[in-house]
């Protein structure tokens, strides 16, 4: 179960200041929350598979 920041916190600080836990969990929410998202969830979404993407992907 994830125990980390919540989104809240998370959005005040540069997304490369996020663990990849952090990347990992909001990612995999979103992404099953994707077909109801509005245009700031996707922007949000999209960043952060972005950030992933820079990181060389995730570990597991």
């Amino acid at each position: 179960m994830y125990a980390g920041r919540d989104m809240t916190e998370l959005s005040m600080m540069s997304m490369q200041q996020w663990d990849d836990s952090e990347l990992a969990y909001f990612h995999k929410s979103l992404q099953q929350m994707a077909p109801y998202l509005n245009i700031e969830g996707v922007t949000i979404r999209n960043d952060i598979i972005r950030e992933i993407e820079t990181r060389g992907g995730l570990d597991g």
